[in-house]
């Protein structure tokens, strides 16, 4: 059995430090976070980015008075949830376009994202409209959108390494139910829908870290963190109030936790054959990762010792829910 982690999926609801755990991973001496976590170099891929193009996609469409695809408005969740999935289908091709080492080179930035939705859209059931879009609209729409989509292709094309070997990917997405939901969660919401949509090869290898916090402290911590004059940041966006209610209200992993029928562990069902992915639990009810936006020169040392100490007791765990036999 290596010493590292070959896939880590980075689980919780919005702002609940995930991104900040990733920086701070990112920040810290390879042979520590070897030692510590069982992690090597990270290479990171997070759904974020398809969100927030899909929501600009929204917004371009209906200023040019054509009915909205994704969001309704900049205020509302998704108008088919079945976009929860599309989201994993897009995940699942960068991952593969990592394996491969494939970097993309199309000639249009936004005509390739927008043929990458359709195609992910389909996958789970849903319309590809954006292709069927009379073609002045989308025209303008990819005059509109190939800026924010350079910069997410150089991004994807950047993050694909020459070789994986000593590295782990690090997937990040936030899943959930509304609130008051009683569980298990239906498909498409949850995590047990979004995990089940993961390629084969990724369920293989895969391990989840999961930040815990309360709805409420995500909530809060969402509000807080939001600044409206940088949307797509990765730190800084927020997420609107109809959506953390109405999407991340709960979430099922204590319920997927607790019917598993292997400890410290989550059973995924996919394409006829059952995954049982190690889990970790770090707790940051009591937040301790909100440190990690500011300049890491800037980091007090208990800090950096009390997110140190956390995140190692949720890696052991971890790491022993992934032992053989265990």
């Amino acid at each position: 059995m290596s010493d590292l982690l070959e896939t880590l999926l980075l689980l919780a609801l919005p702002a609940s430090g995930k991104s900040e755990v990733r920086r701070y991973l990112a920040h810290l001496d390879p042979v520590r976070r070897r030692t510590d976590f069982h992690l090597g170099e990270t290479v990171q891929l997070d759904d974020f980015p398809y969100v927030h193009l899909m929501r600009r996609i929204s917004q371009e469409l209906v200023r040019r008075g054509h009915e909205a695809i994704f969001f309704a408005s900049d205020a509302q969740p998704f108008i088919d949830p079945r976009d929860w999935g599309t989201l994993i289908e897009l995940l699942n091709d960068d991952y593969a376009g990592l394996i491969a080492g494939r970097r993309a080179r199309p000639a249009s930035a936004a005509a390739w994202i927008l043929e990458r939705f359709d195609a992910a859209r389909r996958r789970v059931g849903a319309p590809a409209r954006l292709g069927e879009l009379p073609v002045a609209v989308r025209r303008e729409l990819l005059d509109a959108l190939e800026p924010e989509s350079a910069k997410l292709l150089d991004d994807h094309n950047r993050n694909i390494p020459d070789d994986l070997a000593g590295r782990t990917v690090v997937i990040e997405f936030a899943r959930g139910g509304p609130d008051g939901s009683s569980l298990p969660l239906p498909a498409p919401y949850g995590y047990r829908y979004s995990l089940s949509r993961l390629a084969p090869r990724i369920l293989a290898t895969a391990s989840i870290l999961y930040v815990w916090v309360t709805p409420e402290e995500s909530r809060r911590k969402n509000r807080e963190r939001a600044d409206p004059a940088d949307p797509g940041s990765i730190l800084h966006h927020g997420v609107p109030d109809a959506v953390m209610y109405g999407d991340y209200g709960c979430d099922d992993i204590a319920w997927l936790l607790e019917t598993s029928d292997r400890s410290d562990t989550v059973r995924v069902e996919t394409s006829g054959r059952a995954h049982w992915l190690p889990l970790g639990r770090f707790d940051n009810r009591v937040d301790r990762t909100t440190f990690v936006r500011a300049e890491p020169r800037l980091w007090a040392p208990q800090d950096v010792a009390a997110l140190h100490g956390g995140l190692k007791s949720a890696f052991d765990h971890l790491w022993r829910a992934s032992a053989p036999g265990s």
